[in-house]
């Protein structure tokens, strides 16, 4: 057994001076409710469902209420969530008419499975009966679960390469970078540890159109600063490359190293 106070190697954290929890061998947690809320509403905005009804789809997520957190203990890995949701959603017949009403989720928790899910579809009060209503119940419902189904998955798999843990020399291991689903990347140069160009574009970009992006890293002692340029973007792109490189590869760079 390990014994306080004779020096002992098993003791990790105690009796370290500067206190660094190696390999996050001790308990750690993140709080990830804030990048949880984003992707929460994502991925319900893009719910839609089609049937001889006509159309259903979510047009705004007005509640999302909970927590989402990440802990490591000993090595393992344990996600805690737990959220209410409600949202809007329209439904449009063939010959035009529209309809409206709201989808509440109340136990998207990690204690239950999807399938367990209490999802409720109603009519907002004004609107009258229609068949849009059955639509919704059924696919529309299929389609939210996958969309929250899909939050489980990015959850973990976006915060399991985020804790980070030392190699065999003690240097931070860091993860593989990750892109969204319709972003492509193809690198043409690179200098070691201080540069990084490569071709980028968005998979909706006109066919073959790549913007030029170039990664400056230099050392700066306790830090490294990095300097990005993109040039090429098409017309209107501008704010949306702006969000996807900051959410995606900054904030994740950022999480990485638990700021």
């Amino acid at each position: 057994m390990a014994k306080w106070g004779e020096g002992d190697p098993r003791w990790i954290v105690e009796q370290r001076v500067d206190g660094t929890n190696v390999n996050n061998w001790h308990w750690t947690e993140r709080d990830v409710s804030s990048w949880s809320s984003v992707l929460l509403r994502d991925l319900l905005l893009g719910v839609r469902a089609e049937g001889p009804e006509g159309v259903v789809q979510l047009t705004e997520v007005p509640k999302v209420e909970g927590e989402s957190s990440i802990n490591n203990r000993r090595g393992k890995l344990f996600f805690f969530y737990e959220w209410q949701l409600r949202a809007s959603w329209l439904g449009t017949t063939g010959g035009g008419v529209k309809f409206r009403g709201t989808v509440d989720v109340s136990n998207l928790s990690d204690e239950n499975d999807m399938e367990d899910l209490d999802i409720s579809v109603s009519l907002c009060k004004d609107q009258p009966d229609t068949p849009l209503l059955g639509l919704m119940k059924t696919r529309g419902v299929q389609e939210v679960r996958r969309a929250l189904g899909e939050f489980v998955r990015q959850l973990k798999s976006e915060f399991s390469q985020g804790m980070i843990l030392a190699k065999a020399d003690g240097q931070p291991q860091l993860p593989e970078p990750q892109t969204q689903k319709n972003q492509i990347q193809t690198c043409k140069a690179q200098v070691p540890n201080r540069k990084i160009e490569m071709r980028w574009r968005f998979r909706t970009w006109p066919g073959e159109h790549y913007a030029a992006v170039r990664l400056d890293l230099e050392d700066r002692g306790g830090e490294t600063e990095l300097r990005m340029e993109c040039g090429g973007v098409p017309e209107g792109e501008e704010d949306s490359t702006r969000e996807g490189w900051t959410r995606f590869y900054f904030q994740a760079i950022k999480q990485v190293f638990g700021y």
